[in-house]
């Protein structure tokens, strides 16, 4: 396991908040890291790049397709995306290298991402 892996297990995974969590990098335009068993599709990693930096109005009025499933925006800023569906919710966080995305369970708080957002910017790359 690598340190962004382990970066997810344990500043995201253990707080039971959030159920799975993948890590993209910006430049090079792919995954980098991911939760057990979560895997990002190249064209979702694409969107989401493309989400905060050509689409970010679009992503508040109409929502997100994300695997499969359609997300309505709750709040979205040049740093943050927050995503709701009736089985739950996807946080989109950015940072100056990184994307953070993270699915989470109706009633869970997604907060969480913050502290590991904090931790990633931190990092250099994959």
């Amino acid at each position: 396991m690598n340190q962004l892996q382990a970066l997810l297990n344990d500043s995201l995974i253990r707080t039971k908040h959030v159920e799975n969590a993948a890590i993209i990098n910006i430049k090079e335009r792919k995954v980098c890291a991911s939760t057990f068993g979560f895997n990002v599709p190249p064209e979702n990693a694409l969107s989401l790049i493309y989400a905060f930096y050509e689409n970010l109005l679009q992503v508040r009025r109409g929502g997100l397709y994300f695997k499969e499933k359609y997300y309505k925006c709750v709040r979205a800023d040049e740093h943050s995306i927050y995503l709701q569906n009736p089985d739950g919710g996807l946080i989109v966080v950015k940072t100056k290298t990184f994307i953070l995305v993270a699915t989470y369970r109706v009633g869970m708080y997604p907060s969480v991402c913050v502290e590991a957002v904090e931790k990633l910017g931190k990092r250099n790359g994959c």
